[in-house]
Formats: C-alpha cells, structure tokens, sequence
C-alpha cells in the first residue's frame, strides 16, 4: 500500500505544503500541483459540491502524480469518512470539532478494530486492488492515515488542549475564518480574540506532540504562521489563486 510521506515528515518534526481546492476537480489537477512544489491537495467536500464519484476519480490521479489526498467531508458521520476511506484518501480535516469527546468517536471511525471501527473491504482502491496479508494492510492503512481537528468555534477553542491531546488526533487546523464568525467577530482577524486563540492552538500542539495546520490566504500570512509554529500550510486555494493571478495580469495588460 502506498505510504504517506506528509503524514511521515509532520511526525517527524518537518513542514509540509500544499493547497484547498473547492472547484477545479479535473483530471490533471493533482499533476498540476504536484509539478508546483505541493506536497499534498486538501479537498473539500463541505462547501464544493464534489461528489464521491469525483472524490475516487481524483485519488487514483494523486497517486498517479505522487501527491497525497486529504479530504474535508461533507459531514461529520462513520459512513461518509469510512466510504473514502475506502475510496482511497489518505487523510482527512474534521470541521467544527467541540469536544475532546467528539474528537475521539471521529478517530475511531478512521482505524480498523480493535483500535477502532472502521469496517473491512480489501482488494479495492484504497489498498490498490492488490492482495496481501490483512493484518499488514490493517496496520499500514491505520498507520498512514491523516486525523486533523478544526478548531474553529468557540466551543472548540475552549476545550482546545482536551482536543488535541486525544490519541489518534495527528494534528489540529486553524478554522479562522468561522472562528471570527462564532465569536461575533466577523472577518476581524486582528483581534486580539483571534490571536490569543492561534497561540492557543499553537501551544496545545506543541505540547502534545502535534502538528498545527493552516490555510494562509497570503505569502505574507503564510510565513508569519510558520513562525508562530504552524508546520503544515496550505496557501491559499484553487478560486482565490486562478481569480487573483488573472486579475493581475490583466491589470498589468491594461496597464501597458
């Protein structure tokens, strides 16, 4: 079974990169990005509309290209996280997780009896069609996958550090743009509120051994991040960066 090497560099210490991608799932794209320096894709399912027809189509591209797929689902229940699973992602961002509680029934629904629930289908995409031994596959499908929380509510934030401490939990992801939103702030990220709370999130990581996640909008954003401790960032994502560098060029044509 194929490994994963973000999952692998974040564990051990290193900073990976990538990108979000909301719209453009073509067939092409994970080669795309690959080509461009990210190391993994995060799709999300929660705002898009991808289905999982698309979803499975684009996990055989990102192995066909190297680059590891990371999925928001379209909701938070065992059988839409065990389905692409099954499919073939490789890790996956859990939004508006609440409580230590929550997070743990999450994780359980990523890994195979007895350390979890998830149920058995092998031979088929996400063990590559292949054959083998079960338990070996088990082991490396348990292994390789990718568990990260969204703290990006109130009540996430106040129970950050139970959060994150939960074993199975690899890492948890910056939600700032809902975070403003549940704290009545909205889109006001300056706000010492918000910043108390990406320290937070930061410390809990740090202190449990986990990794923090971001999405920067900016290279600006991006590298103030990473020096407050976040070492897996996504910059930006697929509408903003085609939208933004045509807007550009264009102003730029006109321009001249």
């Amino acid at each position: 079974m194929r490994p994963n090497p973000v999952k692998t560099s974040l564990l051990s210490g290193g900073t990976v990169f990538g990108t979000m991608v909301f719209e453009f799932a073509t067939p092409g794209l994970p080669s795309i990005l690959a080509n461009a320096g990210a190391q993994y894709i995060l799709y999300d399912m929660e705002h898009s509309g991808f289905t999982v027809d698309e979803m499975k189509r684009q996990f055989q591209y990102c192995r066909a290209a190297g680059i590891v797929p990371i999925v928001r689902p379209p909701d938070k229940s065992y059988a839409t996280v065990a389905l692409l699973l099954d499919l073939g992602a490789m890790g996956f961002m859990f939004q508006m997780v609440g409580s230590a509680a929550e997070a743990a029934e999450i994780v359980s629904w990523t890994r195979y009896p007895t350390a979890g629930r998830r149920g058995a289908m092998f031979g088929g995409a996400h063990d590559d069609y292949a054959g083998g031994d079960l338990g070996t596959k088990m082991k490396a499908a348990d292994d390789r996958t990718l568990v990260m929380m969204m703290i990006e509510t109130r009540e996430g934030l106040a129970h950050v550090e139970e959060i994150i401490a939960v074993p199975g939990v690899d890492g948890g992801h910056l939600g700032q743009f809902d975070l403003s939103l549940s704290l009545g702030i909205p889109g006001q990220f300056d706000r010492p509120e918000i910043q108390t709370g990406i320290d937070r999130l930061v410390k809990a990581c740090r202190d449990h051994g986990k990794f923090a996640a971001c999405m920067a909008p900016t290279v600006e954003t991006a590298r103030e991040w990473m020096g407050r401790g976040f070492r897996m960032v996504s910059y930006s994502y697929d509408i903003g960066l085609l939208g933004d560098r045509l807007a550009e060029g264009l102003r730029q044509i006109r321009g001249a």
